[in-house]
């Protein structure tokens, strides 16, 4: 699918760059969740992690998110410059340069794969180096652009941050750790088709192929409402699988259940100021639906580990 031309987009440069502007590279608003999913898995995983070598173990995951960050909007500056909530980033708006980006974004990669193998272990680091690729490589440069279910595939992305987290203190990757990736992978279709249902025309004008310009918007509810079943399920899982308690439990079954009650009440409704609506309320909820999850995890893994068996 033809996208606009880069030279017809990209403003020439303003020689403005700050330090604001290369921070906005690293993402921060999405770098927040990868921080804390992939510390509650470094503070869920069995056996114990030097506090500073835990610390030093987060700041690299959270660096290597960022240089994924600037990876994604290096390649993507072209799409960037023609949807209103993208293009005052710093390539399109002219304050960086694609190759100040680029090089930005590889030097963080490295160091953040290397520091982070040295410290912990090469299984961290080695799940680290596949993250950023997956995310830079294969959803950004090949699936955004070609599938409408880029989203699905390309979530994988953004599910490992725990995995990552787990393996810094195990060495390992178990079928405890696959479950919070799994959790992540299944939350992310909603969120995202949520927000490309009030978003089609951005989506439309840069030519990506996100589900509701594709297959519409009844299929891409629909969809939706699947997936969250999937999710509120697969957030059982800690609890099946022995990671947490009674408290956990009950709050990932009323935010399961909340979630697909705004799901169903976005698959009924029609009329398309309310979808739109229905679709932004949902797309906010899921905002907080993983932090409020992973949050009643460590709370559960604490209360367990220092307050009794819960």
């Amino acid at each position: 699918m033809a996208l606009i031309d880069d030279s017809q987009n990209l403003p020439a440069m303003t020689g403005e760059a700050r330090v604001e502007d290369y921070l906005a590279l690293l993402k921060p608003s999405v770098m927040q969740l990868v921080v804390f999913t992939a510390a509650v898995g470094l503070l869920v995983a069995p056996g114990d992690i030097n506090p500073v070598i835990g610390i030093i173990a987060i700041v690299c995951i959270a660096i290597g998110a960022g240089a994924s960050g600037a990876l994604n909007m290096w390649y993507d500056a072209d799409i960037d410059a023609v949807m209103s909530r993208t293009r005052n980033r710093p390539i399109p708006a002219g304050r960086v340069t694609p190759g100040e980006a680029l090089a930005f974004g590889v030097v963080l990669a490295v160091f953040s794969v290397m520091l982070l193998g040295l410290a912990t272990n090469w299984v961290a680091g080695g799940l680290l180096a596949f993250t950023i690729f997956f995310y830079a490589v294969i959803y950004t440069m090949w699936l955004k652009r070609w599938t409408p279910q880029n989203i699905v595939i390309g979530g994988a992305a953004g599910s490992f941050p725990p995995m990552v987290g787990w393996a810094a203190v195990t060495g390992t990757i178990t079928w405890e750790s696959v479950a919070l990736f799994l959790i992540i992978f299944l939350w992310t279709p909603p969120h995202f088709w949520a927000l490309a249902l009030y978003k089609q025309a951005d989506y439309g004008a840069a030519g990506v192929p996100m589900m509701p310009n594709v297959a519409g918007e009844a299929s891409t509810k629909r969809q939706i409402l699947v997936y969250t079943a999937l999710l509120a399920v697969s957030a059982l899982l800690p609890t099946w699988l022995g990671m947490a308690g009674t408290v956990y439990t009950i709050v990932a079954v009323v935010t399961g259940v909340s979630f697909l009650v705004l799901a169903a009440r976005l698959v009924r409704t029609e009329e398309s100021v309310a979808m739109r609506k229905s679709a932004r309320v949902l797309f906010n909820y899921s905002l907080s639906y993983l932090f409020i999850v992973f949050f009643a995890l460590l709370a559960d893994n604490l209360l367990t580990r220092f307050g009794g068996a819960f």
